[in-house]
């Protein structure tokens, strides 16, 4: 019987409760402005901290109504403060009411209300705006649809404290970026662009914004040191414009990197501390700073790697892992001296182990938070060991050592969370670069099977770093080749060479020239089954020069050893006669002429696959071209093939001397050996000596 009171009751008490909000909604009404306006000062006192009374009012259609009166010229300046105040309130409840006061068209109002002259109205504008603008539902654009918003934002820093802390606050989240992100071979995010053109890190430079707020930076109050620091972090990352302006601006005779080291030093709040270095890093990958400067090596890397101590709470040690591992990323040398730090890879496994059983954290809000985000300290983690071990070999061993990794990394491969696959992948993929872990811990623990895992379900952004991962692990060293070939790796290699996405159709095809290097000859041909002819034609006619190259490369390493150059040109010896005449002719850069060349050298030393150059007079015409060209490069390369055809001990030797002689090629051979380049030189001798023998 209950449970068939239980529903009455709940709607009883509900309308209980919109019925307690009405009256506030009502009195907005009055006719008499005074009680207007006291009414809406005890919704003020109603809302502070309620977001049930919060969201009654919504629904009861509080916020048109308090945006009219804040927008009636009527109104009295303290009843339209009093409304932005109420609305700020109510957009601090939940990311429901900020959409219905989107919804409501806020923003305009708010910013309307900027250009009245009294101050504390503006302030509650402010604030409001501010309020709206964190929230993660609100699009940034809507600040930059009226072109003279952020002029009128900039004069208005001078007004005061608060102006300054609320409008340095929406730049710093209306300057939009994805999150610190890095280790990725350009992975890094980009700043988002603006609907109808420039980025948001240009229009705010171009209004003025390093000028406004560099003096901010000393401020008395905190809270404007620390707003105007976050607004220098988001727009000096990845913008060397900004980066190299900041260089050179002073502040009371001190230039604001050095006012940046100050804000590192240990006695400063944590947020200033790690901020302030988020700034030097990205005027350091900027190009702005040197990565020898002492601020960076004696100062920006250290703090980082402090933040990443356990001491630390669980945000600073990601933000501080993430920035060091995006300082670090390019350079050999930070990932030397950050290895050596604290013993900061052996301080990176407790990332792994957080929240332990033991954890130290006695409130429960924190322990239920952090269980919630231990995540990302896992992502952290594997970002920065990226960093670490991009270059170095010994670094990469001590990774490999610390306890546990390469069973973190495998079970990394397969969490629920994408960024922290993607960290792990990419972690994989630093340490997939080292001889020795390839043919040992990569090997032992089969880390293929859940490499080929992930590339069979996973977004192009997690695609391009496995792909890139497995072009390593089919090196012909690489223990993991031939599981990896018998697990359908030329199936899902050929496929990516089909990607519109241009990362992977390198990844595919270079996969596939390192899977074919040295390979016996059923694996060439199920490779060149796979690929289709008219796929292979498509890839030499890429318009990009990396997939010509590796596509090139391909063919090279398919036409290696006799057996097999004459087996694939049996069969398919038309179709890659005619890519080579189409490359020849075409408008190609000198390195994929002469890898073209190397590829006729290599069917020129075939037994039967040579005649197709033989009695092909337009491949013969181009070859002795090159031996004339102007790069030696080249000519070397045209010179291979002209060995090849005319070498002494094979069968119709005699046959092709001659009919290359009557083409005039020995009288080339006999201009080239009095060349001045000793390579050029010597193999034109050679050849001649196969005439003469």
């Amino acid at each position: 019987m209950a449970c068939v009171l239980e529903a009455p009751l709940r709607m009883s008490v509900l309308s209980e409760v919109t019925a307690s909000s009405r009256h506030y909604v009502d009195r907005l009404f009055d006719l008499d402005p005074q009680k207007v306006l006291q009414g809406v000062i005890d919704m003020k006192n109603a809302v502070i901290g309620n977001n049930k009374q919060k969201a009654n009012l919504i629904v009861l259609g509080a916020v048109p109504r308090l945006l009219y009166l804040l927008q009636q010229e009527t109104s009295s300046t303290e009843l339209r403060t009093e409304c932005a105040v109420v609305l700020g309130s109510l957009a601090m409840g939940t990311e429901n009411n900020v959409k219905s006061l989107l919804d409501c068209h806020i923003i305009p109002a708010l910013l309307q209300g900027l250009l009245l002259p009294d101050l504390k109205f503006i302030e509650a504008c402010l604030r409001c705006l501010r309020t709206i603008f964190i929230s993660p539902v609100t699009p940034e654009e809507l600040l930059y649809t009226d072109a003279t918003v952020i002029s009128h934002l900039m004069a208005l820093l001078s007004r005061s404290r608060y102006t300054q802390e609320y409008i340095c606050q929406i730049f710093s989240h209306c300057c939009k970026l994805q999150h610190w992100h890095s280790c990725g071979f350009k992975s890094l995010p980009q700043p988002l662009l603006c609907a109808n053109g420039p980025d948001h890190q240009t229009i705010l430079f171009n209004h003025g914004a390093v000028q406004n707020i560099a003096h901010l930076l000393v401020s008395t109050s905190y809270k404007v040191r620390m707003q105007a620091l976050k607004c220098f972090s988001v727009l000096a990352f990845e913008n060397p414009q900004v980066s190299m302006t900041l260089v050179n601006v002073s502040v009371d005779g001190e230039l604001l990197p050095q006012i940046f080291v100050k804000m590192l030093q240990r006695d400063k709040p944590i947020e200033m501390q790690l901020t302030s270095a988020k700034c030097l890093t990205s005027m350091c990958r900027a190009g702005a700073i040197r990565t020898d400067d002492s601020c960076i090596v004696l100062k920006t890397l250290p703090c980082l790697v402090r933040m990443c101590s356990k001491e630390r709470l669980l945000e600073e040690r990601v933000e501080g892992a993430e920035t060091l591992a995006y300082l670090i990323e390019t350079d050999v040398e930070l990932q030397r001296i950050a290895s050596i730090t604290d013993h900061l890879i052996v301080m990176l496994a407790d990332y792994f182990k957080y929240p332990s059983s033991v954890s130290a954290i006695t409130d429960i809000k924190r322990l239920d938070h952090d269980l919630k985000h231990a995540h990302e300290l896992r992502q952290a983690a594997f970002k920065l060991y990226a960093s670490l071990g991009a270059n170095d070999e010994d670094i990469r061993k001590k990774i490999i050592e610390t306890e546990n990794m390469m069973d973190r990394i495998v079970n990394g491969l397969s969490e629920s969370s994408i960024k922290v696959r993607l960290a792990a992948v990419r972690c994989l993929h630093s340490l997939s670069r080292s001889v020795q872990q390839l043919r040992t811990s990569f090997q032992d623990h089969a880390v293929w099977k859940p490499l080929m895992k992930v590339l069979q379900n996973a977004p192009n952004e997690i695609l391009v770093v496995a792909s890139s991962t497995l072009c390593n692990l089919l090196l012909e060293f690489s223990p993991s080749k031939e599981p990896i070939l018998e697990s359908g790796a030329i199936e899902l290699l050929c496929s990516l060479t089909q990607s519109e996405n241009l990362a992977l159709r390198v990844n595919g095809i270079w996969a596939l020239m390192n899977m074919a290097f040295q390979a016996e000859q059923k694996i060439k041909s199920d490779i060149l089954r796979g690929l289709s002819t008219e796929q292979l034609f498509q890839l030499l006619s890429d318009s990009d020069v990396n997939v010509l190259m590796k596509t090139l490369g391909l063919l090279r390493n398919l036409l290696s050893t006799r057996p097999h150059i004459d087996h694939i040109m049996s069969t398919h010896g038309k179709q890659i006669m005619q890519a080579v005449t189409l490359i020849l002719e075409g408008e190609h850069n000198i390195e994929v002429k002469e890898q073209t060349l190397c590829i006729l050298a290599n069917i020129a030393d075939g037994t039967t696959a040579k005649e197709l150059i033989m009695t092909n007079d337009d491949i013969l015409q181009k070859i002795k071209y090159y031996m004339s060209h102007s790069n030696a490069k080249l000519q070397l390369a045209a010179m291979f093939c002209i060995s090849n055809l005319i070498w002494n001990e094979e069968e119709g030797s005699q046959e092709r001397q001659d009919k290359l002689r009557d083409m005039g090629i020995v009288d080339i051979l006999h201009k080239l050996s009095q060349s001045s380049d000793p390579n050029l030189c010597d193999k034109a001798k050679t050849a001649l000596q196969q005439y003469l023998a």
